[in-house]
Order: structure tokens, then sequence, then C-alpha cells
């Protein structure tokens, strides 16, 4: 059975700048302000695009330019949210903000569980492997209670992902 090839590619423009708003910036010597989630970020444009995108570096956001969604971000919005925004539909926005909180963890554990392939595993590991990353990228599209019911999953990742350092170390890997 084929592994679910999940997109971990951010596309912006699927997007509706959902970590320009939901993720808070602590001043920092990677953000040049203070900024709480829930609050657009000022250097967002009206057009949902950052307007300093080609000088974050310069102007204090390196953690800007540092940042990846892994397509957290379109998934939420285009997956959940058919496509609407927060900035057309400002009532949205706790929703969005819980729904992308709650999909970034799962995208950064099927980045780990894609990389995970080129490891040597048991048959049992494949097959835990495969199951997760079955749960996670779920052939359905997602909705905020199939969101909220992936925790388990979720946090079965890490305990998996330990279980290959045994294999990794091992004579046969």
């Amino acid at each position: 059975m084929p592994d679910p090839h999940p997109d971990l590619r951010p596309d912006c423009g699927r997007c509706a700048a959902l970590c320009c708003v939901a993720l808070d910036l602590i001043k920092s010597n990677r953000f040049a302000i203070d900024k709480p989630a829930g609050t657009p970020c000022p250097n967002l444009a009206r057009n949902g695009l950052c307007a300093i995108h080609e000088s974050l570096d310069d102007k204090g956001f390196s953690g800007c330019s540092a940042y990846d969604c892994l397509g957290a971000g379109q998934r939420v919005v285009q997956d959940i949210f058919d496509g609407k925004s927060w900035r057309d539909r400002p009532e949205l926005l706790p929703d969005m903000m819980e729904a992308f909180a709650l999909m970034r963890p799962i995208h950064q554990a099927l980045e780990l569980l894609v990389a995970a392939t080129a490891l040597p595993m048991t048959p049992e590991q494949a097959s835990t492997r495969h199951a997760l990353l079955t749960a996670l990228a779920p052939e359905d599209e997602w909705n905020m209670e199939t969101l909220r019911a992936a925790a388990p999953d979720l946090r079965a990742v890490k305990p998996f992902l330990r279980s290959l350092q045994n294999v990794a170390k091992s004579p046969q890997g």
C-alpha cells in the first residue's frame, strides 16, 4: 500500500496570511516588534502579502524569512474554510487561528514521517510509519472535528521516531 504524499510546500497565494496574524512575535534579534497573536502584522499589506518581503532581514524580521509553515496555512484555508479568509469575514479569525495552531504540528510531524522513509526500519516500524502518515494525511479533506481528533495520532509520532534510533544504530542498519 503506497504512502500518502502530503504537500508540505507553503503556498502563500492559497493562504490568508495566517502566519502574519495568528503567530505572536516577541521583539528580539529575529523580530523588530512585539505583536500579539490575533493581531495582523503591521507589514501585512491590503493584498494579503508582506509589504516588506524583499527586505525582511534588513528590517529586523529574519524570523519571518526563516519561517516555513510546511503548507499548514493553505491547508487550513483551502480544506477547512473552503478558501474563505478572516480578512473578508473577521468572525472566522478565532477558528482559523485554532485550526492553524492544530495543523502546524501535524505538518511538522508529516515532514519527519516522510523523512523517516530513508531510515532502516523493521516491518512493524514501517507499518506504524505508514499508519501514522495515513492518519495525519487523510484522503478525505480535513475539518475542525477531524483536526481536533488527530491529537492521539500526533502524540504517537514522537515515540515512533524515538524507536527508529535503535534500528538506525543496529548492525543491520
